[in-house]
């Protein structure tokens, strides 16, 4: 009996850890043959361009990356491929006063994205991606700049690791 007893021990705890195996915390859902990713520079071309932009996004999503899964940086043939262009970039009233001035404004900026899987072509993907950052109006845009742009990368480069390799 109690043979038994220790046979079903090993057998649930087995069972447990050949599920757990196969989960990833991140939830990331890369093929096993995937080694290696590439992002293409994200060219800015909305209509306002502010230098350095597109630089600091194509970085911003190659860190994200390559802090998040095992794949690595590649400058051609990657297994994986990121390209796009920032498209859109302008600044809103987003609230107003009791004068009808604007109380506080709203930077938006969007991305097109393509993701490539050499690997899996089914995962192929074209989307547009887009956040936001509210400022006072007393501030001048340039100001806030580097924050937001901070802010708005960050958002839209998660999205996009979402999308393509969290499957989310």
């Amino acid at each position: 009996m109690r043979k038994l007893k220790h046979i079903i021990v090993i057998l649930i705890t087995l069972i447990l850890i050949q599920g757990c195996g196969a989960y990833s915390f991140s939830g990331i859902s890369i093929s096993p043959e995937t080694k290696t990713f590439q992002v293409n520079f994200f060219q800015n071309q909305s209509p306002r361009i502010f230098p350095g932009a597109d630089q600091t996004f194509t970085n911003q999503l190659q860190d994200l990356i390559l802090n998040q899964t095992n794949l690595s940086l590649t400058t051609s043939g990657g297994d994986i491929v990121y390209e796009g262009e920032i498209v859109q970039d302008y600044v809103s009233p987003n609230t107003a006063t009791s004068e009808i001035t604007a109380a506080q404004n709203r930077l938006t900026m969007a991305v097109n994205v393509r993701f490539y899987d050499a690997k899996d072509s089914d995962q192929d993907l074209e989307q547009r991606f887009s956040f936001f950052f509210d400022y006072p109006a007393s501030t001048s845009e340039n100001a806030i700049r580097d924050e937001a742009l901070q802010v708005i990368f960050e958002r839209i480069t998660q999205d996009i690791f979402n999308a393509t390799l969290a499957r989310w």
